[in-house]
């Protein structure tokens, strides 16, 4: 299963990046390719030491073959690799690796097919708690800790674009302009992100939004666009926001979509800056935006006992997925290999257990 896993990385373009980076200049036997093998193993097999990895990769002496090495690395060696080489070399090799499945549509396409050629993005975030004993830093109310992940999904395969790590307390809002949007892009946001001065910046940049209308907002009915029949629209309208300081962060028309909602028998009441779409395809847009949530209560999201075992430093208010130049560009990093952490249920030994 391990070679399968490294069949995707070519060894030929390995080799280029190797010789990109000049990362074995003046390299004594220690190959990079056995260096990424090790590092790797150190993920998949949860270690915690170099000891368990050279250990761990030694007591399958028989069959490093397979894996494209000779022997199991000493632990001053791989010691000083991983301190000397450049970690640039493994950074671009995800990126190529990434990009290679993005276009081969491995990791899965949209499924809802829309008629426009935006990228069509959802913007959210989720709180991972953590235990105050454990991890006293992650301070987030008297006695719960918890980190904040804000996740720029990409809707071309369900895949996070961009993610921030912050402290739990940070507003969702505050942290939207750390997200550098494409023009043209059209992001999908909850409640949690109006803000009409955010609004007008992402406006002026060549950002659509959709999302939801506040029921306490003021405005007034400046259009009545027709609805289409047979759905499920209830109004299609042309509005302006009469309160003071939402007129001056935003003195633009904005677009108001009543939608029914059959399920929950209830009426959603969408915002927008798409004045050319139909009204249909705004409420599906909006339909879509569920798969964030899905996405973060999916077995593909580490939990938090797998966020924390990641071998690596995890800084707060630094992006861990984001693009080599500092952009956000449709490319993403996915998460180090976890699974999800479920209690283990009590059960009682038995005897012979107690005996041995």
């Amino acid at each position: 299963m391990f070679n399968q896993l490294l069949q995707h990385f070519p060894r030929t373009e390995f080799a280029a990046l190797v010789k990109k980076h000049a990362a074995e200049r003046d390299a004594k036997g220690f190959t990079c390719w056995t260096q990424f093998v090790s590092m790797l193993f150190c993920q998949l097999g949860r270690t915690d030491s170099l000891r368990e990895i050279c250990n761990g990769l030694a007591c399958c002496l028989g069959r490093l073959a397979h894996l494209g090495i000779t022997k199991a690395p000493c632990r001053s060696t791989l010691s000083y690799a991983n301190e000397h080489r450049p970690a640039a070399l493994f950074e671009e090799l995800f990126w190529t690796a990434s990009a290679r499945f993005r276009e081969q549509q491995a990791f899965g396409g949209r499924k809802h097919k829309f008629r426009f050629k935006n990228k069509l993005l959802s913007l959210d975030s989720t709180t991972i708690s953590l235990c105050l004993t454990m991890f006293p830093w992650a301070k987030f109310r008297r006695a719960k800790g918890g980190v904040k992940a804000h996740v720029l999904l990409d809707h071309d395969d369900y895949l996070p674009a961009y993610v921030l790590l912050t402290d739990a307390k940070r507003s969702d809002v505050k942290l939207a302009d750390s997200f550098h949007l494409n023009p043209g892009s059209i992001v999908a946001i909850d409640r949690g992100y109006i803000d009409y001065a955010l609004f007008a910046r992402w406006s002026m940049a060549g950002v659509f939004f959709v999302t939801r209308l506040k029921d306490n907002a003021a405005f007034e009915v400046v259009e009545e666009c027709q609805t289409p029949a047979n759905r499920n629209i209830r109004a299609d309208q042309l509005i302006r926001l009469t309160g003071a300081r939402a007129q001056a962060d935003y003195p633009e028309l904005l677009r108001r979509v009543v939608v029914w909602d059959a399920a929950n028998e209830c009426e959603i009441v969408l915002l927008t800056n798409l004045l050319e779409f139909g009204a249909t395809t705004v409420a599906a847009i909006y339909k879509e935006r569920w798969k964030i949530e899905l996405f973060f209560e999916s077995s593909t999201w580490c939990t938090p006992l797998d966020v924390m075992e990641f071998q690596g430093s995890i800084a707060l208010n630094r992006p861990l997925v984001g693009s080599l130049d500092g952009s956000v560009r449709p490319r993403t990093a996915q998460h180090p290999p976890c699974v999800k952490s479920t209690e283990r249920p009590h059960r009682a030994a038995s005897r012979a257990t107690v005996l041995a």
